[in-house]
Order: C-alpha cells, then structure tokens, then sequence
C-alpha cells in the first residue's frame, strides 16, 4: 500500500531466490508471474468474525476513539482494507481447487487444532516432506514448538521495539502479537453482531463449496 514503505519494491527484488513473502493482497491483485514462475501459494483462511475483531483491536491501538461498533459496520457494508474477506477467501479457495498443486489453502482453526498434521501438509506442499527418520524422531512436533504462538511472541524482535507501519503512526511490533485464540469474538461481538455476519456470508458464498462459518 502507498503508505508502507517498510519493504521498498527494490529491496524485495534483491533477496535470493527461493523468496518468502507475506501479503493481504487478494488473489486478483498478485503479480501475474506468480503463476509462471512456480510460485506456491500457501492462504490462511480464519473465521470472518475473529478477522473483524483481530481488525479491531489493531486498529484501535493506532486509533482509540475507533469502536467495535464502527468496526462491525464498516466489515458487514464491505468496506475492509483488501476487499469483502468472503471476496478474499473465495477467490483463493476458487484458485485452490484449480491448482491445487500451486494453491494450499489452511483453515486456521483446523491448523490450530492439528498443528502436527498441518506442518506435514506444509511440508508436501512445498516440495520439502519430512523424512520417516525426521517424523520418528520428532522433528516435526519440534517444528510446530519452534513456531508457536508463545515461542514467536517471546522472541525480543517481536516483544519490544517499534514499526513504523500505520501512515506514519508509530506502531509496537508487540501489537501483531495478540492472542491467536480461536473464538476470541465471543468476548467482543454480541449474538446479533456475529448473527448478522454470519447471514452476510453465509448468502455471498452461497453456491460455492466454501464454508468458513464457525460457531
């Protein structure tokens, strides 16, 4: 976006191939080489109402008077940094089905649930499997350790010090690091709120074989 300047096109372009890069962007708005090249694409796709409320409280930290209210009507008229997020992941889950060997597309909840099993899809899917050596002896599990929520929040990098990545808005690297609880909307939407969200998608998804509705 014009105001994140925090990794300069350039910059990009001088990191050794094979590049790992992290985006929100939908899948209409990548590079068309990403297709031509081999890239693979590897979506997260969460509950709309737990994005709404991680939104939120992101959000609010750079602006305090910004409410959960606003937040709700703002997501349900559409009008969301990167588009609908039901847009947003069908157009992903469409690219999925189609090239399924280019495309994964993870359900975080289901990850969260299955980290083990979810790391070995990973692996597969990114052409690295894990050996039946690595698997006996517990590689995997020690994958999943390394790269849990805890482990990541308490890296000094990501527990202190400051980005510089809201228009100008200095923002804590903490704040990217919140709870990656699954359900956590429950604490912040009332039952009309997440009823209403809830029929939203349910009818713009409708005919399509997605479901990313959760209790």
């Amino acid at each position: 976006m014009p105001y994140r300047q925090l990794h300069p096109l350039a910059d990009l372009e001088k990191l050794p191939s094979p590049r790992i890069l992290s985006t929100h962007m939908p899948v209409t708005l990548l590079p068309p080489c990403v297709a031509t090249l081999g890239c693979r694409v590897v979506y997260l796709c969460r509950s709309p109402k737990d994005v709404l409320v991680s939104l939120w409280h992101f959000l609010y930290k750079v602006n305090k008077n910004f409410s959960i209210d606003k937040a709700f009507e703002l997501f349900s008229k559409w009008e969301s940094s990167y588009g609908p997020i039901w847009e947003h992941n069908l157009g992903f889950w469409k690219e999925s089905i189609s090239n399924n060997d280019r495309v994964l597309f993870l359900k975080y909840d289901e990850m969260m649930a299955q980290p083990v099993e979810h790391v070995k899809m990973l692996a597969e899917f990114l052409r690295v499997p894990f050996t039946e050596e690595e698997v006996r002896c517990g590689v995997v599990e020690d994958v999943v350790h390394l790269c849990s929520f805890d482990k990541l929040k308490s890296i000094p990098i990501n527990s202190s010090g400051v980005s510089d990545r809201i228009g100008g808005v200095p923002v804590k690297n903490s704040s990217f690091f919140r709870t990656a609880k699954v359900g956590d909307r429950a604490n912040h939407l009332t039952v009309e709120m997440g009823e209403k969200l809830d029929d939203i998608v349910e009818e713009k998804l409708r005919g399509s074989d997605l479901n990313i509705l959760t209790s």
